[in-house]
């Protein structure tokens, strides 16, 4: 369907198999590439700013081996509340923190996406907002004992059984929470 695409080698500079299926939901043809990222950050940037800064670290990681017609897309997404990041749990302790600081309340999650050729960059973000109900301390500790969730920012996949249950109310792009704003990438990818 991007036909400005069609000669492009592209790239997905990720691991993650729910980023993978959403690119080829959309019909792209790409490989899989991952390169080690030190995804440290200024405690002064925003949320926002994070999200872009680690898309934008990752996808340099690339632009040395980069050769013509290559296009690497790179993201990170970061879940927010109030103003304080919640990174990927270390263990169960802090997944059921986090879940708990997630039960009814409004959080933000943040994708940065950066696309990157050997001579041209964009970076973006999208942001949706996302309300849980309240969870009960068996619901929390039956979620992460059952999908042990410490590969998702904020201790939670929205398409598995917490955001089946869990949801209240979304603003903006599910897709987004899922870890790829594909809308927003679709059209980023259509005039680069």
């Amino acid at each position: 369907m991007l036909d400005n695409l069609k000669n492009k080698n592209i790239i997905l500079g990720s691991g993650s198999p729910r980023r993978a299926d959403l690119l080829r939901e959309m019909g792209l043809e790409f490989d899989i590439e991952i390169k080690q990222t030190d995804e440290s950050f200024s405690e002064k940037l925003t949320p926002k700013e994070v999200a872009e800064y680690l898309a934008h670290k990752k996808g340099e990681a690339f632009k040395k081996d980069l050769k013509e017609g290559d296009i690497v897309i790179t993201a990170d997404t970061i879940v927010s509340l109030n103003g304080q990041i919640l990174n990927k749990p270390k263990d169960k302790s802090e997944a059921q923190t986090m879940l708990r600081i997630l039960s009814n309340k409004l959080h933000e999650v943040i994708t940065g996406v950066s696309i990157l050729s050997n001579n041209k960059q964009t970076i973006f973000h999208t942001v949706t907002s996302v309300t849980f109900s309240k969870f009960s301390e068996k619901e929390i500790d039956y979620y992460i004992d059952k999908f042990k969730p410490f590969d998702k920012a904020g201790a939670y996949g929205i398409q598995e059984w917490i955001g089946l249950v869990g949801v209240k109310k979304i603003e903006g792009s599910y897709y987004n929470v899922v870890g790829l704003p594909t809308h927003a990438l679709y059209h980023q990818l259509s005039t680069f």
